[in-house]
């Protein structure tokens, strides 16, 4: 049976969000449960990299 789990959050950065799902993937891993990381970039029709960091939340 597959399971998700979904790991967001507006405060964290990407870079925090990215390194929690790697270590709850490789904790997962070391219990013999097979995992896959899959990013999703929410922008939808837009390159994030034209807009400013207000818009998107970096700042």
């Amino acid at each position: 049976m597959t399971k998700y789990v979904f790991v967001t959050g507006g405060v964290v950065s990407s870079l925090g969000k990215g390194i929690a799902a790697a270590s709850l993937a490789a904790i997962l891993e070391s219990r013999g449960i097979r995992v896959t990381n899959i990013k999703l970039d929410p922008y939808i029709n837009v390159d994030p990299g034209t807009m400013s960091p207000f818009q998107h939340g970096e700042v």
